[in-house]
């Protein structure tokens, strides 16, 4: 790739002097403050075939929603030209995509800040292409910032690049030192908030985005919400506490949730904690769920679930369970209670979802809602059914 004439613009709050950086600055405890869209640094989102896909979930993510960097583009040659909030959510949000990141930096005024690497794939490794591209965007004076399993800022030649042009490389999952984190101590029973995780019934299937709606709408009604994000994406999105729970040996988890979920009721004094839900309880293939139950110990529990998704995530032939039986599981695993489901209405149509919505309210007797294509005050009401105690005055006096 040809480097772009143009400018670098000033450095923004990720541009630090190491050339490396973790995500431990921020796991545990709170960052530094999310800065206004103004002043957040600038992002392109690399999300080459994927994006409006599951493995795409990153870049979906940041779309939708992101405190921390100033979202102008997403890369994806599928999706060339196309405006990305069509794409998602048939609603224009003027983030275009483009079909390289030569494209994206020309369309600029500037050369961005940052490459955000917006994808998950299964493997947690970036194919040889995607490296070609993070190598190019060091090139431009570009800061990278990855969510895989794989840590960038360990690769020779990516970070011998990223030194010899001074910028960061942020690794979300690369977690704390161990001699750092902290075993889980029971602390967590004395936090005054109303703690509810978000679960699901598989990976990928929409409890961050509901618990990031949730988490708007109960502040916009005054009460003051606080999100405890649980993945990379999360934290990318600006999430002041959190930790990304994969990356964490197993003996640290619960601890290191825990950790989180105490420094952000003591430095915010919220009413309401969310915990954003990994994977499912009932997955083999996950562990995190279990940690997220022990160390964050919810008062209740929203399942989001796909009623049109035959099978889980990259297993074909592992048939998606019955919501009925995750809601057995939890409230077996957990002393805790699931007080409503939301849905992901991926293969959809509206009146499929309409009549989902309907026929899982009646049998399992919950508050049911979809958080992308329902009224909010829908979502938030699955919360105020299950503790009146919160409902507004305002909405009180109007029912």
């Amino acid at each position: 790739m040809k480097t772009a004439s143009k400018a670098r613009r000033p450095a923004g709050p990720d541009a630090e002097s190491s050339q490396s950086q973790s995500s431990s600055d921020t796991q545990g405890g709170a960052s530094s403050n999310c800065p206004s869209p103004a002043q957040s640094p600038t992002a392109v989102v690399y999300c080459e075939g994927n994006f409006a896909r599951i493995d795409g979930k990153t870049a979906n993510g940041l779309v939708r929603h992101s405190q921390a960097y100033r979202i102008l583009s997403v890369i994806d040659s599928c999706h060339d030209g196309q405006d990305s909030g069509e794409i998602l959510d048939d609603t224009p949000n003027h983030i275009p995509v483009f079909g390289s990141l030569e494209a994206a930096v020309s369309h600029e005024a500037t050369i961005p800040d940052t490459l955000i690497y917006g994808m998950a794939p299964s493997t947690g490794k970036p194919s040889p292409e995607d490296r070609s591209v993070v190598l190019d965007a060091i090139s431009l004076g570009m800061n990278i910032v990855s969510g895989l399993h794989e840590y960038l800022s360990d690769d020779v030649e990516i970070s011998s690049a990223a030194k010899s042009r001074n910028v960061i490389i942020r690794d979300i999952r690369k977690p704390r030192l161990s001699k750092d984190m902290r075993l889980f101590d029971g602390s967590v029973a004395s936090v005054n908030a109303l703690r509810i995780a978000v679960l699901g019934t598989d990976c990928a299937i929409g409890k961050r985005t509901t618990a990031t709606l949730l988490a708007r709408a109960l502040n916009a009604q005054g009460i003051k919400t606080v999100l405890v994000g649980t993945g990379q994406t999360g934290l990318m999105q600006g999430a002041r506490y959190g930790v990304a729970m994969d990356a964490v040996p197993p003996q640290f988890c619960c601890g290191e949730l825990e950790r989180a979920i105490v420094t952000a009721a003591e430095e915010e004094q919220p009413e309401v904690i969310l915990i954003e839900g990994q994977g499912a309880l009932s997955h083999p293939a996950f562990c995190t769920s279990a940690f997220i139950l022990r160390g964050s110990q919810p008062d209740g529990v929203i399942l989001q679930h796909a009623p049109k998704r035959a099978h889980r995530c990259d297993f074909p032939n592992m048939k998606m369970p019955d919501p009925r039986d995750e809601i057995a599981l939890i409230e077996a695993f957990a002393d805790t209670k699931v007080i409503g489901m939301t849905i992901n209405h991926e293969g959809m149509t509206e009146a499929g979802i309409s009549d989902a919505i309907v026929s899982y309210a009646h049998t399992l007797d919950l508050p049911v809602s979809d958080a992308l294509s329902r009224p909010l005050e829908d979502l938030i009401e699955i919360v105020f059914s299950a503790y009146p105690r919160l409902r507004p005055e305002s909405l009180v006096a109007a029912q």
